[in-house]
Formats: C-alpha cells, sequence, structure tokens
C-alpha cells in the first residue's frame, strides 16, 4: 500500500487541501484511494509512536492503527494528513533548524507503517510570512520562545529536505510553495491522491474563490468552459490573468510587523527563500510542484 503523509507545514492549506479531497471521495473509491477521517489517526498515531520503539516494531501496533483507519479493507494508497507530523508549531524552530525532529518523526513513522510505501508532502512557506504566522498563533508567548531566538535570515527549507532524505533516503518527497497554491491546488490534489492529471476533481477552485472576487470566479468558470481545450499550463496562465484583475487584496495581503524587522531584511529573506527553493528543486528524490 502506498501511505501518503501530508505534512503541512503549519499555515499553508490550514486544512482546506483534506477539504477538497473529501469532495472526491467516491472518485477516489473507484481507484482504491483511502481518505481516513483525522480522527481516526491524528491522535492514535501521536500515542502509538510515544509507546513503541523507532528500532523494534510489534505487529499489534501498526494493525490497530491500521484498522483504525481503513478497517478490514485494503486499498492501493492512503492520504493522512497532520500539520504536526513534524511538530507542534511552537517547536517548529530550533537553533536555525526547521522541524529540527523530522527525521526522528519519519523515521518513527515509518517503522510504524513498515512494509507500506510511505510518501512525503509538503507545502513550504516563505519565512518571511512564516514566522509572523507562527507568532500570531502563539500570543500568549514571547516572540523569542516561539522563534527561539532564531535568525530568519538562515532557516532553509533545504536544509530540512536534506535531513529527511537522510533519515529516510527510501522516501520520496513532494514539496511546493504556498505562494503558488492558487494557480497549482489542482495538481497537488491529483498527486496527492496518485491520480491522472487529466481526471478533473471536484473542489480544484476551493482557494481560488477564497482570494478572487465573485465576478472574477464566474467569468474565470464561464471562459474555462468555453476553452476545455486549453492545456494545464494555459490554464494556469488565465488563473493568473484573472487573479491580477479580481483578487481580493485583503485576502492575499499580508501584513509584516514583527519588532526589529524592516523592509530590507524582509526582501533579504526572500531572496534566500527564493534560492532555496531553486536549490530544493535539485534535490535527489524531490519533485517540486510549479507554476
Amino acid at each position: 500500500m502506498q501511505i501518503v503523509l501530508h505534512a503541512g507545514a503549519h499555515f499553508t492549506d490550514d486544512g482546506k487541501l483534506l477539504g477538497s479531497l473529501a469532495q472526491n471521495t467516491e472518485l477516489m473509491a473507484q481507484h482504491g484511494i483511502a481518505l481516513p477521517p483525522p480522527s481516526t489517526y491524528r491522535r492514535q498515531i501521536r500515542d502509538t509512536l510515544g509507546q513503541m520503539s523507532n528500532a523494534i516494531m510489534a505487529t499489534d501496533y501498526k494493525g490497530a492503527v491500521m484498522g483504525g483507519m481503513i478497517g478490514d479493507t485494503t486499498p492501493d494508497r492512503m492520504v493522512l494528513s497532520n500539520d504536526n507530523f513534524f511538530g507542534v508549531p511552537r517547536r517548529a524552530i530550533k537553533d536555525n533548524l526547521l522541524f529540527p525532529t523530522a527525521g526522528d518523526r519519519l523515521r518513527g513513522l515509518c517503522s510504524l507503517f513498515y512494509g507500506e510505501d510511505i510518501e512525503v508532502f509538503l507545502a513550504l512557506r516563505n519565512p518571511a510570512t512564516f514566522l509572523p504566522a507562527l507568532v500570531d498563533a502563539s500570543p500568549n508567548h514571547a516572540i523569542e520562545e516561539v522563534t527561539d531566538n532564531c535568525d530568519p535570515t538562515m532557516l532553509r527549507w533545504s536544509e530540512l529536505i536534506l535531513r529527511i532524505r537522510e533519515a529516510v533516503p527510501h522516501v520520496p518527497i513532494t514539496v511546493w510553495c504556498n505562494e503558488d497554491t492558487p494557480l497549482i491546488w489542482e495538481e497537488v490534489m491529483r498527486d496527492m491522491a496518485g491520480l491522472d492529471h487529466n481526471i478533473p476533481m471536484a473542489g480544484s477552485t476551493d482557494l481560488l474563490r477564497e482570494i478572487m472576487s465573485k465576478e472574477g470566479m464566474a467569468r474565470l468558470e464561464a471562459f474555462l468552459a468555453q476553452h476545455q481545450g486549453v492545456t494545464e499550463i494555459q490554464k494556469r496562465r488565465v488563473i493568473a490573468a484573472f487573479l491580477d484583475k479580481f483578487a481580493i487584496e485583503d485576502q492575499i495581503e499580508e501584513e509584516l510587523d514583527l519588532p526589529g524587522w524592516t523592509a530590507a531584511m524582509v526582501e533579504a529573506i526572500t531572496d534566500a527563500y527564493d534560492e532555496d527553493v531553486f536549490q530544493i528543486e535539485r534535490i535527489p528524490g524531490v519533485t517540486l510542484i510549479t507554476p
């Protein structure tokens, strides 16, 4: 069985990806793809990993967890989503590292699901917006505590990916930039479900509906209905053009107001992020979904 672990990151899709996939349960069932409810595995996996050793796997652990998720069924592929697979938000940064325990956690998950083919899916986010999101989510804690006094210009997603590759070299990784998701939402959905790219999916415009005006969405849908032969690349260009004209500014603008941050600092963090994504694309075993 193929098991997809969608590990967030925090403050990227905020559960919307799982919601969009859930609109296609019948389609996925036809293709042998299971989408268990999070209530059947998030706490159960966390508790089980706390009880077992990464080096030694007892059959009853796996059987109990799998039975709670899918019962007696045997799907070809199963999608599990949890932003906390790599750690909770308050433990997301330490020693200028993103998710420092990710490697150990993945080794534990691979031990739990021994014998199955594991894949990791992960959305990246510009540290210039990721850190403010972490701080906003922890109003009762000091900024220094939440960010571990990190140097934001030193944070690299590529370092995390390389660390994961070293910990579980047999596990393929698919990543994408959160900033690109309005343009690639349907492709991310299909890749996660393991479906062919010519299969339409319900929920493919869920994200666009949140950031585009009703008039813009109506015009976009009418245009695509009249031009059903457009390629995926052409479709993305059309979406980009409509977003340029009909995007809801309040939904796409982000305030970056951490104490001590300047415009020059935000630009430096963003430039480093762009270069980091360029490096990630060249890491063996990693697939980067781009517009």
